[in-house]
């Protein structure tokens, strides 16, 4: 760790990859949405920054780009889409260099503004690496054992280990959120944050883009309700306009609710799932409408207005979807993180005849396992099933080439140990889940 590290910095397991691109690239982005601790894991590899979230700085900056390029290497440049301009002249620099690897560091929590992205002359591709940070992972937050690793699965490598995870502790897991700010607090003041950083983000992506505060957050309220699933653009249009007029509903058209989804995607707390086919270039991969998923299951938590207690009382199918986010986001982290996996690797399967598996994970060289996410142990044979129907159904599809899958596993809520079922199935619950 380098002389700017926090005090009560907690290890990411972003650290390794980010190590791997400055000695390789000229300067490393790494986004991901505001408050998941972008800022402090690079400045535990920075010798110097800068903040342009600032206002002084950024008038400055703006005034003198050479101003935020200056100081010892690597040198973190803090919000860098305040002044986007800055992009070019640090790919400038690097040109200068030789390319010389490991100069910069970018975070970012918004991609920038389209008519400021017209500005940015380069792309910085060659000179440029990105990296996408999420939440806390629970294997991060120390809520997991890590012993089942997602990429040991790949090898056939499983632990059976005992770990009992009660529904008391999820249903506080998921309201709590893996923001870094709120490790330790009590689930009250908790939430209070997550409250508080919806509404910031929507009063800031209103202010920045002209858009309606209100729709904002009537899309995000939809969009909460409707997790894991692979609404239609006219579905949410009708959340967002429900109390109003009727004819009012034929101002918010497709047009406008994906001018409204880029907004989030863009302040990357939304994100989609894509299809998964097994031939590579299957039409299926394309045609499949991708699932949305909140960055962190507190974001939907708290716009649906839940807490523990709330989720504990009966309402468990939406436990059940907030969960889901949870090991969604999970598994985006270990995949990010596993130099054999990456950005991109994780997908979801569903076909024309009701068999849909709630995660894929295809690795660089093919191999490929499966993963579906159950609440509790009474659900744990209705996954084993649709894994292999998965299987079965793939395997028989000569055209495709296939290949067996490396694993299949049911991800658990309410579970007491990992083990493997008398199909072959592996179960685990995600307190044991690690990259």
């Amino acid at each position: 760790m380098g002389p700017l590290t926090p005090n009560g910095y907690v290890r990411r397991l972003i650290e390794s990859e980010l190590a791997e691109y400055l000695a390789t690239f000229g300067a490393v982005e790494v986004d991901g949405p505001k408050w998941c601790g972008k800022t402090w894991t690079s400045l535990a590899f920075a010798e110097s920054v800068i903040h342009l979230d600032d206002w002084e700085m950024k008038r400055l900056v703006e005034a003198d780009l050479s101003i935020g390029l200056q100081g010892s290497k690597p040198r973190l440049i803090d919000e860098w889409h305040e002044t986007p301009q800055i992009r070019d002249a640090v790919r400038r620099s690097i040109d200068a260099s030789g390319n010389k690897p490991g100069a910069y560091i970018l975070t970012g929590s918004t991609a920038p503004a389209r008519d400021a992205r017209k500005r940015v002359i380069h792309s910085g591709t060659g000179r440029i690496g990105r990296i996408r940070m999420r939440p806390m992972s629970l294997f991060e937050m120390g809520l997991s054992n890590g012993t089942v690793s997602l990429s040991g699965l790949f090898d056939g490598v499983f632990k059976l280990t005992e770990r009992e995870t009660q529904l008391e502790e999820l249903a506080e897991i998921v309201c709590r959120g893996g923001w870094p700010a709120v490790k330790g607090m009590t689930i009250e003041r908790a939430q209070r944050v997550a409250r508080q950083y919806l509404d910031e983000v929507v009063i800031y992506a209103a202010d920045r883009t002209g858009k309606s505060t209100i729709m904002l957050q009537g899309l995000l309220n939809s969009l909460s309700r409707n997790l894991a699933a692979s609404v239609s653009h006219a579905t949410l249009a009708s959340d967002i306009a429900q109390g109003e007029e009727p004819k009012s509903t034929g101002r918010i058209n497709r047009e406008t609710v994906a001018s409204y989804l880029e907004v989030l995607q863009d302040l990357y707390i939304l994100e989609e799932l894509h299809g998964w086919d097994a031939p590579v270039r299957a039409r299926a991969r394309v045609r499949t409408r991708p699932k949305r998923y909140l960055v962190d299951p507190s974001l939907a938590a708290i716009s649906l207005g839940i807490n523990p207690k709330a989720l504990l009382s009966g309402d468990f199918q939406t436990f059940g979807l907030l969960f889901e986010t949870l090991c969604i986001r999970d598994l985006r982290v270990y995949t990010s993180a596993s130099t054999m996996l990456g950005e991109g690797t994780l997908r979801y399967y569903r076909d024309d005849f009701q068999l849909e598996v709630d995660a894929i994970i295809e690795r660089k060289d093919g191999a490929w396992g499966a993963i579906e996410i159950k609440l509790s142990e009474d659900k744990v044979q209705e996954g084993i099933n649709n894994l292999l129907r998965l299987k079965e159904k793939v395997l028989k599809n000569e055209a495709s080439r296939p290949r067996e899958p490396s694993f299949l596993l049911v991800l658990l809520g309410r579970s007491q140990y990992a083990r493997v079922s008398p199909e072959g199935v592996f179960v685990a619950p995600i307190t044991c889940l690690g990259v």
